[in-house]
């Protein structure tokens, strides 16, 4: 009898959303009902055009739970659904590098006095000294080659890390980079397993300063039953791609078409049954040519609903010269969408803190 077509259920709801002042955030509900129904949205008297309706309902609180009825010739009926107002949200950016366990085998190996002889981390480091920029680097347990693990990494190097934590964590990414896709079909306690088995290394070798819930999970390919898994561990946050492969979504922890398609057009949608917000990826940096990267991030923030929020992504293997895909302008790549996200007013955040790095409530 009833449907409300916007917001969406979970939507995460800015200043861009509608009217805000300091006390609320008024945004319009939109939907269809029966034609001579009578609809009100949170006993707010809605306007008509033909089966369509509209009202514009105050929010308040972080969450509200938005209520559209209609009554008429066949009764009584209604449409229920729940929100967040993300009300300091401010325009924000992270970087975010997976695949990481090249430059943690080449520090242990070659037992330099600083993590920042490795050039692989003086390149950031560079980059958060000259732009402020926040990195999280997702980790393997070993390297491909399986010739390292974070068993062997050295813990003489915590006050190093410990004092750049304030810009540089570490997270769980997978056990290893093959095979492809580990947890698409894996059982929860694979996850879990592999899960505890790098944040304890994380843990040991730089404290928990340093440590980061992870916000990609390697192949964004969690089955939903593992979701909870990640929830205990308090993850907040899980990013993935917005895009379809030969005509289907892919890449994005299982969501359904309606939820997956709403995310290519917003920054974000939250999930109230485990407590995690799903995030679009906005640019894949190693997949960008350099001169590709501006008009790559202008086109993701010229979709009004993704503005707000910059999602930056890349792979550690790209900086290193034996990759056999080495990017000999990666470090150039990745300045160039920093430095394109600070110009445009962007400023640098840690997801896994606040509300997708913004103040919370």
């Amino acid at each position: 009898m009833i449907r409300i077509d916007e917001p969406f259920h979970g939507a995460v709801l800015n200043h861009r959303s509608g009217r805000q002042d300091r006390k609320s955030l008024t945004v319009p509900v939109r939907g269809h009902a029966e034609l001579a129904d009578r609809v009100n949205v949170n006993g707010i008297p809605a306007k008509r055009a033909g089966t369509a309706f509209e009202a514009h309902l105050p929010l308040t609180q972080k969450l509200t739970d938005v209520v559209a009825v209609a009554e008429g010739v066949r009764g009584r009926g209604e449409h229920r659904i729940r929100v967040v107002w993300d009300r300091h949200s401010k325009p924000r950016y992270r970087f975010s590098i997976d695949d990481n366990s090249f430059f943690l085998r080449d520090i242990a190996q070659k037992g330099y006095p600083s993590l920042f002889d490795c050039f692989c981390l003086e390149a950031l480091r560079d980059l958060h000294r000259k732009y402020g920029t926040k990195f999280v680097l997702n980790v393997f347990y070993h390297t491909p080659e399986d010739d390292f693990d974070l068993s062997q990494f050295p813990d003489r190097y915590q006050g190093e890390w410990k004092d750049n934590a304030d810009w540089l964590k570490l997270a769980f990414h997978a056990r290893a980079e093959s095979p492809n896709r580990p947890y698409q079909y894996a059982r929860p306690e694979i996850l879990a397993k592999d899960f505890d088995a790098v944040a304890d290394q994380i843990l040991r070798f730089a404290g928990p300063e340093t440590y980061s819930p992870p916000t990609v999970i390697h192949y964004a390919m969690v089955q939903p039953n593992a979701l909870p898994v990640l929830a205990e561990r308090d993850v907040k946050v899980l990013s993935g791609m917005t895009t379809k492969r030969n005509g289907l979504w892919d890449i994005q922890y299982f969501l359904d078409d309606a939820r997956t398609e709403y995310l290519s057009r917003h920054d974000a949608l939250h999930d109230f049954a485990t407590g995690i917000t799903f995030s679009g990826i906005d640019i894949v940096v190693n997949e960008t040519p350099l001169e590709q990267i501006c008009s790559t991030l202008e086109r993701a923030t010229c979709v009004p609903g993704r503005a707000e929020i910059l999602d930056v992504f890349t792979h550690e293997q790209y900086f290193w010269p034996f990759y056999s895909r080495y990017l000999p302008d990666h470090v150039q790549r990745c300045e160039a969408a920093i430095r394109w996200a600070c110009q445009d007013g962007y400023e640098p955040v840690f997801f896994h803190e606040g509300l997708l790095g913004g103040k919370d409530w």
